[in-house]
């Protein structure tokens, strides 16, 4: 295990808190760089939460050069798709320029190894949706993909130019919450499915909307990759661990390999919560594929990764848990 501290940018986050909850179990020291416009201070677990932008070059090199770190995980974005279509340059701004002056620091301050945050929106709308596999032309359709498709190339061709090893993971559909209740998606507005129903069982939603009924697929609806947050935040130590040991820079997907429909997940939500939730139905979104699954058989051949919590009931059965969590501690706030 390396000495130097890991710089986890978006720490605070969804996914990030997660990663930096399994770094802090296992040992790592960890700088978590975060500024906590989503983000929530509680959920950094473990080392120490520097409140900052990741586009702040300076602050980023100082970071870098007094902690002697050699290692970026690198979650910081915005991540709301229909926002980034209708507010394109917030999503530029943040997510791609501000990850060019994070390897312009990275560069400048000899970082070895970067692990990268992206997502399946890079694939657009895939002519093969049943197993999506890395080698696919990239054909993002909303502002959120593109932002993440430059950050990718930028990474590419730094590493090519350099002596930085890299590995990105491709996000497709991350749902769950820690099992130990202690973190979760505390997300506003969140658009995820999961964690919108988990929302609608407890109350905090009044329906849960269903864009699109008439899909090419077996009930209808649209078919999604959903991977427990738990197991994702494994797989970037896995990929730590394979940079560490030596690993060429590369790209994988991170999914399951198999898909569920959103009548599926309904399904899963009404059996965990007890009672069925309220649904209505609404026309298809403009850009959602039918269906969006992933080839995993890259990461299983390059990673040291095992998913424990592959299982539909199990990731509802935890967003449910956080959902209610979420809302004792509302209830417990001074002046309620």
């Amino acid at each position: 295990m390396s000495s130097s501290p890991i710089l986890v940018t978006g720490g605070a986050g969804y996914i990030g808190s997660h990663v930096v909850k399994l770094l802090g179990e296992r040992g790592e020291r960890v700088i978590v760089l975060d500024d906590l416009s989503t983000g929530n201070a509680e959920a950094v677990l473990h080392g120490e939460l520097v409140v900052g932008k990741t586009g702040d070059t300076e602050l980023v090199s100082r970071l870098l050069r007094e902690h002697s770190i050699d290692t970026v995980m690198h979650f910081a974005a915005h991540t709301i798709v229909p926002e980034s279509v209708s507010n394109p340059l917030k999503y530029y701004g943040n997510n791609t320029c501000s990850t060019r002056n994070l390897l312009q620091a990275c560069n400048d301050n000899s970082v070895k190894h970067f692990i990268f945050s992206s997502t399946a929106a890079t694939y657009g709308i895939p002519d093969n949706p049943d197993g999506c596999h890395e080698e696919l032309p990239t054909a993002p359709i909303n502002a959120y993909g593109t932002s993440k498709l430059m950050s990718e190339y930028m990474l590419r061709d730094l590493s090519a130019a350099s002596d930085l090893k890299h590995v990105i993971l491709r996000y497709f559909n991350v749902a769950g919450s820690d099992p130990d209740g202690r973190i979760g998606q505390s997300t506003e507005k969140a658009t995820l499915l999961i964690k919108v129903a988990a929302e609608v069982a407890v109350g905090k939603r009044e329906q849960l909307k269903v864009f699109g009924t008439d899909f090419p697929t077996a009930d209808g609806t649209g078919v999604r990759d959903y991977i427990h947050v738990t197991d994702l935040a494994s797989a970037h130590l896995a990929s730590l661990d394979y940079l560490r040991d030596g690993g060429a820079s590369t790209l994988m997907n991170c999914g399951y390999g198999k898909g569920f429909s959103v009548r599926e997940v309904i399904d899963a939500v009404n059996r965990n919560h007890g009672s069925p939730i309220p649904v209505i139905e609404e026309p298809r979104r403009a850009g959602d594929p039918p269906a969006l699954v992933a080839n995993v058989d890259k990461i299983h051949a390059t990673l040291d990764w095992q998913p424990e919590h592959d299982d539909i009931d199990v990731i509802v059965q935890t967003s449910l848990a956080w959902e209610k969590v979420l809302m004792e501690r509302r209830h417990n706030q001074p002046g309620d």
